[in-house]
């Protein structure tokens, strides 16, 4: 058989500004990721009860595949050169712009209900679309399939 060899796609010339960080905009608005009122107050109690001297919430995303995506908050005063911040009164939000791109249109809550209390995201693939679990092996729905 002869060896049809493997495409190559051409590679185009990619420049990149001398200081990419430089002509980024890091600036982010309530339209791109709510955060309630509820769930604003929540975290500065949170940020006001902790021992370190914190002024960030990172908020981010992990896993995938059929499992779906997990949303998380973290402190952090660790801010990277293309994180988008969200300024509020007292603290800030920091969202890296890979995770932005999950989260764009999301809403943060603080939900209190009878024993439980909770950060909720809400609207998640607002505008990627998607529903964060693909179904196709089971594992979405707990592996009754």
């Amino acid at each position: 058989m002869e060896n049809v060899g493997i495409y190559t796609p051409p590679q185009e010339a990619r420049t990149m500004p001398a200081d990419a960080a430089a002509v980024f905009d890091s600036s982010l608005t309530l339209n791109e990721l709510e955060v309630t009122q509820s769930a604003q107050d929540k975290l500065m109690e949170i940020i006001s009860q902790t021992d370190e001297d914190v002024s960030a919430i990172r908020i981010y995303i992990s896993g995938g595949g059929c499992g779906g995506l997990a949303y998380g908050m973290t402190f952090t005063d660790d801010q990277g050169d293309f994180d988008t911040i969200l300024q509020f009164d007292g603290f800030k939000v920091l969202v890296d712009v890979v995770a932005l791109n999950y989260l764009r249109g999301a809403q943060i809550d603080y939900v209190q209900e009878v024993g439980r209390e909770r950060f909720v995201f809400n609207n998640v693939f607002a505008e990627t679309g998607g529903s964060g679990t693909c179904g196709g092996c089971g594992a979405a729905d707990g592996g009754s399939g």
